[in-house]
C-alpha cells in the first residue's frame, strides 16, 4: 500500500513514516515508479513503534530492541529483551528523577511567589 494508505491505517502520519524510515526503524518496499510500498508486516511494526514511543521510550532504545521484538523467539532474544529491561528501568529511574528535581524546582518558585506577594502588599 501507498504510504497515504499506511498512514490511515496505521494511524500514523506520513511524515512520522518517513520519519521511522529515516532512522532505519522500517524499511517499506518501493514501487517500480519509487514510491513507498507498505506491507501489513511494516504496518504492524509502525504500530510497535508506535507504541513504544507513546510509552516515552526514546528513539534510540526502540531502535535497539525493535529488531528483537519482532524477531522469531530464539534463545538470544531472551538475552536482549532482558537488556532491554534492565536500559528501561535505568530510564525510568532518571525520569524518576527528574521529576523529583522538577518538582523541587517547582515548590522553590512556589515559596519564592508567595514570599514575592506577601512583601508586595
Amino acid at each position: 500500500m501507498k504510504i497515504s494508505e499506511a498512514s490511515k491505517v496505521s494511524g500514523v502520519s506520513a511524515r512520522s513514516l518517513r520519519y521511522y524510515e529515516d532512522e532505519g526503524l522500517i524499511v517499506p518496499g518501493r514501487c517500480g515508479n519509487g514510491y513507498r510500498d507498505y506491507c501489513r508486516s511494516t504496518i504492524d511494526r509502525v504500530r510497535v513503534i508506535r507504541s513504544l514511543l507513546e510509552s516515552g521510550l526514546p528513539v534510540r532504545l526502540i531502535k535497539e530492541v525493535l529488531p528483537h521484538l519482532t524477531a522469531q523467539a530464539d534463545a538470544d532474544v531472551e538475552v536482549v529483551c532482558a537488556e532491554f529491561l534492565q536500559e528501561v528501568q535505568r530510564y525510568r529511574d532518571r525520569l524518576a528523577a527528574r521529576i523529583v528535581s522538577l518538582s523541587d524546582q517547582r515548590a522553590a518558585l512556589d515559596a519564592y511567589l508567595r514570599e514575592a506577594r506577601r512583601t508586595d502588599r
